[in-house]
């Protein structure tokens, strides 16, 4: 497989750029990828004031990387291939495979109530919340985010033993980080290890991935990326209530890559991982043009720029949507779209992937910026990649 590398520096903080390919005798295909992509980004950075960004493409086999600007300011570092960022609520599709993983292994149903994991919530509303329904936004309106004051383990739980359901479970989808962050910790106590020992032992290895983290060894830290937020101040996320699994992952665009392309091609891995993506791939509800997989969110292919924004619209993470549930989960689909956005206060991030194409696109950016316009940029790029020869 070819891997290809084109890199871009910003100058100062306005974010003017040129290209300098590292890449040995580009072709004319690798020029014109090069130009839509510069076509794309470049205008991006300046309009959103991002000070860098890696891409990173799979197409026809072949992976190429596209690096703009600086990872900080503070030293002017170029942006390269083993810069981290920060995804944010990608980080969500990591507690899907691990879901369906322990339930390829008998180690849970999806279908189980949440509080047959935890004994400590029985008697809670979780006693008649599923597994499923946590790991699909529909447990009766968790809100985003936890309030403030819950910080700690036994605050956690006060949280979760307290919550009332604002709906009947599985009649609303609400985006939450307390929904999806319990599933994925009760799914990690159905495998008999922590979240984080599971995920850097057996999901990163699984899929190949050689520069991701939770928590960024001291030897990396030359390869964090300072992020920044609306008032362009340096910013990193802290830690937080369930903050592992739904959404403190540190990563590359190689390697997010990479993720993608076992998402493209599960047979390269091993059994239980490819049921597990074929679970997580699976759809179980509709909202509007949307199916809710478990992490991922699919679109019947291709997909109309206009409908792609509309399913990751502010308004998706913000107010609960009624759902209308398939009567059995829906397989796979290769004429599909799968993607999922992830921010931190100071990192934007934006992955998609068609399997029928066998194309995937990732965007990482050291600040965050509308999910539209990551849309609109991703879009720009998937089209031409659908019309290449």
């Amino acid at each position: 497989m070819r891997h290809k590398t084109l890199t871009g520096f910003a100058l100062g903080s306005a974010c003017s750029l040129f290209l300098a390919s590292t890449s040995a005798l580009a072709t004319p295909q690798d020029n014109h990828l090069k130009n839509t992509v510069d076509a794309s980004i470049r205008p991006l950075m300046q309009q959103q004031k991002i000070p860098g960004m890696a891409v990173a493409i799979i197409a026809k086999g072949e992976r190429h990387y596209f690096n703009y600007g600086v990872a900080s300011k503070d030293n002017q570092q170029p942006v390269d291939n083993d810069t981290l960022f920060e995804v944010g609520s990608v980080s969500k599709t990591f507690s899907g495979i691990l879901a369906a993983l322990a339930q390829a292994e008998g180690k849970l149903q999806l279908s189980d109530n949440a509080s047959q994991y935890l004994p400590a919530l029985r008697g809670s509303a979780f006693d008649h919340i599923s597994l499923l329904q946590l790991g699909t936004y529909t447990a009766g309106g968790l809100p985003l985010q936890f309030p403030d004051e819950v910080q700690g383990e036994d605050k956690i739980l006060d949280y979760y033993n307290t919550w009332k359901p604002r709906f009947s479970p599985g009649v609303q989808r609400q985006y939450s980080n307390p929904s999806l962050g319990l599933f994925g910790y009760l799914a990690a106590r159905s495998l008999g290890q922590s979240y984080e020992q599971l995920l850097e032992q057996r999901l990163f290895p699984g899929f190949g991935l050689k520069h991701s983290y939770l928590k960024v060894p001291q030897d990396q830290q030359q390869h964090y990326a300072m992020g920044y937020d609306q008032q362009d101040q340096p910013v990193r996320v802290g830690p937080g209530p369930m903050d592992a699994e739904a959404y403190a992952i540190k990563t590359s665009a190689s390697d997010l890559l990479q993720f993608i392309a076992g998402n493209l091609q599960p047979g390269q891995l091993d059994k239980p991982l490819q049921q597990a993506v074929a679970s997580t791939q699976s759809g179980y509800y509709q909202v509007g043009d949307m199916t809710q997989g478990l992490g991922w969110e699919r679109y019947a292919y291709p997909v109309p720029l206009a409908r792609l924004v509309a399913g990751n619209a502010p308004k998706m993470a913000t107010e609960p949507h009624p759902v209308q549930w398939l009567a059995t989960p829906e397989a796979p689909k290769a004429d599909a779209l799968y993607n999922k956005t992830g921010a931190t206060s100071g990192f934007g991030a934006y992955v998609l992937f068609v399997p029928s194409k066998q194309i995937g696109i990732v965007l990482l950016a050291n600040k965050n910026y509308p999910n539209q316009e990551r849309v609109k940029a991703a879009h720009a790029i998937l089209k031409e990649l659908e019309t290449a020869k």
